[in-house]
């Protein structure tokens, strides 16, 4: 009996060792412990899940708790968290993120701002020498933390921590009321709250991707009860949280019709610069569009198919074609996103979340950067389809954190090629009936 109850909760205890281990004692150069500890929670969590021993309501509190146990932390895979701190505080300062580099500010005598130089040290050189790309909604939560967490990063940190969390809960609750009204079960949406990833990215490292999410699944939650006027000010609120959404946005044509549509994006149009108002300058609009260009001509991280055209462009040029292929991929995305517009069918809520995840599926493997909690989009949405491959990115993501093992950042592409690798052979398996026969077949005559 006594083994028994332990068998019931080991998958639990487990999970939470591990999360406190990589809350409280890991350091990103550590990658082999990273990636030992992040495979064990993905075990775990499979576990748990599969488990019949916990119900919706237990598997809810449980994912809770573990997002809790980082409450205290500071993020240890990511610095993204002291540009927020230092967006944040410079609006409740009055001055504008969008056209005041930290870089300049930190060097001018007359300029004040709590733990300035510090935040400047710790966001990197990288971001302190860009304006900053957050929308306006991400920085009113970032100016939250910075008029509560004035002087205090780790009192700044738990704000933007409970904020996130709170997200999540939405998604949960949406998420579950979406699966339910789609016919599917609801117990689905634990893919997504307890996936190792989501946990440790979103709640870990503070990236406000879950924020996005919330405001999108409650989105289509609204679209699928007809609700699309409503719908479209809550999916501006996603937009403005982060801009990806905004690429997403001609699929929703065909379950809308044209009068709907026009209205549809009026009202997501009309919200959005409502929100960039407070900030609109002319100097806005030229930085704000130079920073998002430097995500397709300059940044590179994780990528896929576009590593293989660099070293096309290498070996016929002898330089990086980025400059080239940061402005060719971008439009035969829109075209592409145009044909799965106009030429498949998108009218049902199913069949729209599917063209999205297959729309961000190939944004992703065409990118010239991927950031691990990029893949947590696919996470969600890959609840509402048949498609599993999503879980399968999100285990394989974190290699790409062995940029980190050393002091000095290089990615090791061998680890890159086995990420991308797996993800490829299973979405081929996933789509390909005939793959799928002969491989288990090859199993069948194996066994």
């Amino acid at each position: 009996m006594i083994f028994s109850y332990f068998r019931k909760y080991i998958s639990l205890l487990s999970l939470a060792i591990f999360y406190v281990a990589i809350a409280y004692f890991l350091e990103r150069t550590d990658f082999l412990f990273l990636i030992i500890s992040f495979g064990l929670l993905f075990f775990f969590t499979f576990k748990l899940i599969q488990s019949k021993e916990f119900s919706f309501k237990n598997l809810a509190i449980i994912s809770i708790v573990l997002r809790l146990i980082f409450l205290f932390s500071l993020p240890n895979l990511s610095q993204d968290f002291y540009r927020f701190i230092w967006d944040g505080r410079l609006i409740v300062e009055g001055l504008n993120p969008y056209i005041h580099l930290p870089n300049d500010l930190i060097s001018d005598p007359d300029f004040k701002l709590s733990q300035a130089n510090y935040l400047v040290q710790k966001m990197g050189n990288l971001s302190a020498s860009h304006y900053s790309n957050y929308p306006p909604i991400n920085q009113l939560f970032f100016t939250i933390a910075g008029f509560f967490g004035k002087n205090s990063i780790i009192g700044s940190v738990i704000i933007l921590r409970v904020i996130i969390i709170l997200a999540d809960l939405g998604t949960l609750y949406f998420g579950a009321k979406l699966l339910t009204n789609l016919g599917l079960n609801k117990n689905r949406i634990f893919w997504y709250i307890l996936n190792p990833l989501v946990i440790i990215e979103l709640t870990g490292n503070l990236h406000f991707e879950g924020v996005m999410l919330f405001f999108f699944v409650w989105s289509m939650y609204l679209l699928h009860q007809k609700k699309w006027k409503f719908a479209a000010v809550i999916l501006a609120l996603s937009i403005s949280t982060k801009l990806l959404p905004l690429l997403l946005l001609p699929l929703f044509f065909q379950k809308l019709a044209w009068k709907k549509s026009i209205a549809f994006y009026g009202i997501i149009l009309g919200i959005n610069l409502l929100f960039f108002a407070p900030f609109f300058s002319q100097t806005l609009i030229e930085n704000y569009s130079k920073t998002i260009g430097l995500w397709f001509t300059n940044f590179e991280f994780n990528a896929s198919f576009y590593y293989i055209l660099r070293e096309i462009g290498f070996y016929f040029t002898g330089y990086n074609i980025i400059q080239t292929t940061g402005k060719i991929i971008p439009i035969l995305m829109v075209l592409y996103i145009l044909y799965r517009t106009f030429f498949t069918k998108n009218k049902t809520t199913l069949d729209l979340l599917q063209s999205i995840l297959v729309v961000l599926t190939i944004y992703f493997l065409t990118s010239t950067t991927v950031h691990p909690w990029y893949i947590i989009n696919l996470v969600l949405l890959g609840i509402f389809t048949k498609y599993k491959f999503p879980i399968i990115w999100s285990l394989t993501a974190i290699l790409s954190y062995s940029a980190y093992a050393t002091a000095i950042f290089k990615e090791n592409y061998w680890l890159i090629f086995l990420e991308y690798s797996v993800v490829l052979i299973y979405i081929l398996w996933e789509i390909s009936p005939l793959l799928r026969r002969k491989i288990n077949a090859i199993f069948a005559v194996r066994n």
